[in-house]
């Protein structure tokens, strides 16, 4: 019989987020919110009567930017205190967001949406196995109406076998972030592992150990493939400035997905 207290253990992304809602929005990875919410509004046509599903939302940043511009969105994730800080910001802005707490792995919804994001990896590459990663995907996409398309980003698995991951977190880094220290990657896994210090909203000091998938394109084609997707197209991922111009490389931390049912 398993001890109940592995069974109830939180991962390490559960961990990361259970008071983070503040820190996080000074990150730099999340200051590319505005250019990346223009390439969407592209991507859709300028069609405001479309529904949106923002996947692992975290503190609301797309989704209430979108909302900003006239679109209706609903916005998922599996941190209460991300979504806490959402809803504060929505009500700053005096916006009304639909802000939920859900498990990507398990959705609610059915035919629901006619575009869903996921960004910043949105909980995707995070999980554990390969297997909870393709829920993931398999859920977003049940979520989603016939013709629907799916905007997200994930690691690029060419980065870490071309390039250091170490030396690519200190060139990164800025002052009052987290940090991400011995980072490794395992060829036969395609995981990697790092330990990542930070300060949670209250000051204090926390380090995890983290890990994380990493995929290559043709991954994600067959994965996408397999769950009806008609076209698959996958660029390189620029902060801010995502573009359908922009080829994949090695130099390409992540990468851009662009799928159509």
């Amino acid at each position: 019989m398993k001890n109940e207290n592995s069974i109830m253990k939180k991962q390490w992304y559960e961990m990361l987020f259970e008071n983070y809602g503040k820190k996080y929005d000074s990150e730099n990875f999340t200051h590319g919110t505005t250019g990346e919410c223009d390439f969407i509004e592209k991507e859709i046509n300028f069609d405001k009567s479309l529904k949106i599903l923002d996947v692992g939302c975290g503190t609301g940043r797309h989704a209430i930017e979108l909302t900003k511009r006239g679109y209706h969105v609903t916005g998922i994730d599996l941190s209460e205190s991300q979504l806490k800080r959402a809803r504060e910001k929505a009500k700053e802005s005096d916006l009304i967001v639909d802000f939920q707490r859900h498990d990507a792995r398990n959705l609610p919804f059915n035919g629901e949406f006619d575009i869903a994001i996921m960004l910043c990896e949105g909980g995707f590459s995070l999980m554990e196995t390969d297997e909870m990663n393709f829920e993931i995907l398999k859920n977003v996409t049940k979520s989603l109406k016939p013709h629907a398309k799916f905007i997200f980003t994930t690691t690029n698995g060419f980065f870490p076998l071309c390039n250091s991951l170490d030396e690519f977190y200190v060139s990164t880094a800025e002052e009052g972030n987290s940090v991400c220290k011995n980072n490794t990657f395992d060829l036969m896994t395609f995981r990697g592992n790092s330990i990542v210090e930070f300060e949670d909203d209250d000051g204090n000091k926390e380090t995890l150990a983290c890990n994380e998938r990493y995929y290559v394109p043709c991954e994600i084609t067959w994965l996408l493939k397999s769950l009806g997707y008609k076209t698959i197209d996958i660029f390189g991922a620029k902060l801010g400035a995502f573009s359908r111009e922009d080829k994949l490389t090695t130099k390409d931390f992540e990468m851009l997905v662009i799928g159509s049912l």
